[in-house]
């Protein structure tokens, strides 16, 4: 039985400290159950309590090659050697949009930020701006940061069809009401949801904000019709479409998801992978949109461009770029699903995956859902009473089941057959403590 008692002691002194303890209401995962990592190397971490997991959750994505990556680590080192921040420019930024442009034909211009919130806060500026309006559209479900204008949601918890469009709420205390006029949120998969939006309001809307695989709503993805018709009915309104690829940047494709669904967006964001755990995100576009930004716009921070995250920006994207990295990422997360599946398959329970395979959801239903709507109405006690089973066993993926899993280089074969192993032995677990019986022997070869 795995053992948290020392990182339930650090709790009982974060606690005192520090709101719930953490510096991340994310991180918080019970007054027993909130771990604290000691380091990561590779694909593994190890907690207060010395217990080893294999990560399935990566930062969140950010952690594309594996944790403490010497390649970027000694790139951050010269980063050192160049000095962090100066209220002044190096060659180093110059030189890492160079790379994103080479990779993202969209990102004509780039500037930098330190999160992918900021990187989102500034498109919408910039969209604003170019297009004088104020509104924004964006995906029931979807996830853009923690500013003002983002954080409202639809309650569909207990929404049914025909009861009109669900309730916009503040997602959570502190958010001005103000705000709440700038939101308008359709669901995915739906073209003329978001038409009947457009002839109503787009003398409103200046931005359409949309991720095409949902970084926190178990990577339900966009059809590629439905990203061609988004498209054009933005420009038919004079509508910027926004591809948050906070997620989805350098991880599904060395172009991003824009790549994947061949479509180019107004302007996008980038954060989570661009430097494997280093702090920066990008925030990109067509020339003529993004030179607004100097020329009414106003965008900077004191640690945007730090030359040890731009160093560690430099390194990855190189090595994401010009590598068989995310070839391998996508090759290991097939397998993975091809393990998982037959571990499911011989138990009799109905499964599917949604997203890339190295953003990937898994759903215990024959048909994943295509919008947020139908996540809320579909069954998920099996994914809860899941997590926790294959944390105990080692296998670190978060225990919300919006959340999506995450790969990086260094899953290895090692990885995988005793991830195979240790989720059979969960499932097994799982079923039993649900008074579900199974007859399988074990599908391990």
């Amino acid at each position: 039985m795995r053992s948290l008692t020392r990182s339930n002691e650090h709790f009982r002194r974060a606690v005192r400290k520090l709101p719930l303890g953490v510096s991340s209401n994310f991180r918080y995962w019970g007054d027993e159950g909130t771990i604290y990592i000691k380091r990561g190397k590779g694909a593994r971490i190890w907690d207060f309590d010395d217990n080893e997991y294999i990560d399935y959750r990566l930062a969140y994505g950010p952690i594309i090659l594996g944790y403490g990556d010497p390649r970027v680590d000694e790139a951050a080192r010269q980063g050192m050697e160049v000095g962090g921040v100066f209220a002044l420019s190096t060659e180093l930024e110059y030189d890492v949009a160079c790379r994103i442009s080479k990779m993202v034909p969209a990102a004509e211009l780039i500037r930098f930020s330190n999160s992918g919130t900021e990187a989102v806060m500034a498109a919408l500026r910039i969209a604003r701006s170019f297009t004088g309006k104020d509104g924004h559209v964006v995906m029931e479900g979807g996830y853009h940061g923690v500013f003002s204008e983002v954080m409202w949601y639809s309650e569909v918890e207990e929404w049914q069809p025909g009861d009109g469009a669900p309730e916009v709420m503040p997602y959570g205390d502190g958010v001005p009401a103000v705000t709440k006029r700038l939101f308008h949120p359709v669901p995915l998969n739906d073209a003329n949801a978001l038409e009947d939006l457009m002839k109503k309001k787009h003398d409103q809307i200046g931005a359409f904000l949309i991720e095409p695989i949902m970084g926190n709503c178990c990577a339900i993805t966009a059809r590629a019709q439905y990203m061609k018709d988004v498209r054009e009915i933005c420009d038919r309104y004079g509508v910027l479409l926004i591809v948050d690829e906070v997620k989805t940047g350098f991880r599904v494709a060395k172009g991003g998801v824009q790549e994947l669904f061949d479509i180019r967006a107004d302007l996008c964001t980038f954060a989570k992978a661009i430097a494997n755990g280093y702090p920066i995100s990008v925030v990109a576009g067509r020339e003529d949109i993004m030179r607004h930004v100097g020329d009414g716009v106003v965008h900077g921070g004191t640690f945007t461009g730090h030359s040890v995250s731009l160093a560690a920006a430099a390194k990855t994207l190189e090595i994401l770029d010009e590598t068989s990295a995310l070839a391998d990422i996508e090759s290991y997360g097939r397998k993975l699903q091809e393990g998982l599946s037959q571990i499911l398959t011989s138990r009799g329970i109905v499964h599917s995956f949604t997203g890339h395979p190295a953003l990937m959801g898994l759903f215990f239903a024959e048909d994943a859902p295509s919008n947020y709507r139908e996540w809320v109405s579909s069954n998920y006690e099996f994914y809860d009473a899941l997590a926790p089973e294959l944390h105990e066993q080692g296998i670190l993926v978060e225990p919300d089941s919006r959340e999506p899993w995450f790969l990086c280089e260094s899953h290895n074969v090692g990885c995988l057959d005793e991830t195979l192993d240790k989720v059979e032995q969960a499932v097994d677990i799982t079923l039993s403590k649900l008074g579900r019986k199974t007859t399988a022997t074990s599908s391990r070869k």
